[in-house]
Parts: C-alpha cells; sequence; structure tokens
C-alpha cells in the first residue's frame, strides 16, 4: 500500500507503548519519526541539572524560562541531545520521569517543544506521538490516533522496560507514577490530554505490535480510502 506524505498524530496515556507503535509506523512506512515526549524529558533533564525544579516537583518558572531562551533540543542520529550532549538514555531515568508531567504544564514548555515539532514537522511524511499532538501541534493531521490500555498493563510494560534497561524497580512505584501522571496529563490548564474529535481510539491492552499494525493499516486504508 503506497501512503501519501501524511501526517500522523498518536496521542494516549504514559505506556501505551505510543513511541514503540510510531517508530514501527515509520520503519515500515518510510516515515520520519519525532518523539515529542523526548523533548519534554530533554527539558525537564535540563530543569534538573540547573536547579529550576526541587525534589518535590515545585518550579522556578521565571528562571526556567529564561534559561530556555538558550536552551538547544534537538534529534540526531543517536537520539535525543542538549546542545552537543546525548541525552537518550539519561533522559529515561525514573527521576526524569517523576517530574516530566510538572514541567510539561508549564504554558512556556509546552510553547518552546510545541514550536520545535512544527518545525520539524513542516516537510511532511511525519509521524508523532505525544499528548497533544492532534489537538494543538498538528490539528490538521490527517490520521488520529488516540492510544489506551489497562493502568495495571501499563505499569508492567513500563517496569519490564526499565528492568531490561538494567535498573531496579518495583512495579508499585511504577503504577503510582503512572497515576499521577496521567492526572496531571488529564487536569493541566495548558493542553490537557484529551482525545481530539477526529481521533480514533485504539485500546491495545491485548494487542501485539503486529496486531497494531494491521489495525493502523486498516485506518489509513480508511481514511485515504485507498482499496
Amino acid at each position: 500500500m503506497h501512503i501519501p506524505d501524511i501526517i500522523i498524530a498518536i496521542d494516549g496515556y504514559s505506556s501505551t507503548g505510543k513511541s514503540s507503535f510510531a517508530k514501527r509506523i515509520a520503519r515500515e512506512f518510510s516515515f520520519n519519526y519525532l518523539d515529542s515526549g523526548a523533548m519534554y524529558r530533554a527539558v525537564t533533564l535540563f530543569a534538573m541539572e540547573n536547579g529550576l525544579i526541587s525534589d518535590d516537583c515545585k518550579i522556578d518558572v521565571d528562571s526556567l524560562v529564561k534559561a530556555m531562551e538558550t536552551l538547544d533540543v534537538h534529534f540526531a542520529e543517536g537520539g535525543t541531545f542538549i546542545g552537543d550532549r546525548c541525552v537518550e538514555q539519561r533522559i529515561r531515568c525514573l527521576d526524569v520521569a517523576d517530574k516530566v508531567s510538572p514541567i510539561a504544564a508549564v504554558p512556556q514548555v509546552r510553547a518552546y517543544v510545541d514550536a520545535r515539532l512544527r518545525e520539524l514537522g513542516a516537510r511532511r511524511r511525519v509521524v508523532m506521538d505525544g499528548r497533544d499532538i492532534g489537538t494543538t501541534v498538528f490539528p490538521d493531521a490527517e490520521i488520529k490516533v488516540f492510544m489506551t490500555a489497562d493502568p495495571l498493563i501499563r505499569a508492567r510494560r513500563r517496569a519490564d522496560e526499565m528492568v531490561a534497561g538494567g535498573k531496579n524497580v518495583d512495579l508499585e512505584s511504577v503504577l503510582k507514577n503512572l497515576q499521577e501522571r496521567d492526572y496531571i496529563d488529564t487536569h493541566r490548564e495548558t493542553s490537557p490530554l484529551v482525545k481530539a474529535d477526529d481521533a480514533v481510539v485504539l485500546d491495545n491492552s491485548h494487542m501485539t505490535m503486529d496486531d497494531q499494525m494491521v489495525w493502523i493499516e486498516e485506518l489509513i486504508a480508511e481514511k485515504l480510502c485507498l482499496r
């Protein structure tokens, strides 16, 4: 199936496999993959390293906004970079994950990330995952997916991923982190996590990645009248 140069927006809850799904789509359909979550994680790491967010997640917003004037977060071979430093592995740690949602709730942070993503997505033939891609970043995306899954299944997936990366975690802590992120994501004032009116829900609680690829191919064919 030949897919034209469109934008595929994938939104949804944490640890539903949005990034893995988007990467698979990019690989199989020859799309460019943009990881919005990595950008937010990189800004969070930047705030942590510069003492702009406390252990209890209090943010020095004015100082953060000023510091971001010279912040260069971008993608290159190897993953996510702050300036010339690859931070791909560091931003996946639990201490960063604990603070992503409060940082992402800052309007100026969202504006910074959205602007960078729109620049990168201007060439189209892009698949991007996040929390507000189909509602805020690319509201005109031709294909919009909203991913969800049972919270305990999501927590198990996340815990397994972290253990595979050599980290010691317990399922209860991971589940608590996901629940906290869900609340913040859906209740923040700026661009809360909501399903776009024209998005199609994908509950992948009991689906393999191959199942999801069959699902997205059928959705694209239906939406674009390719069959």
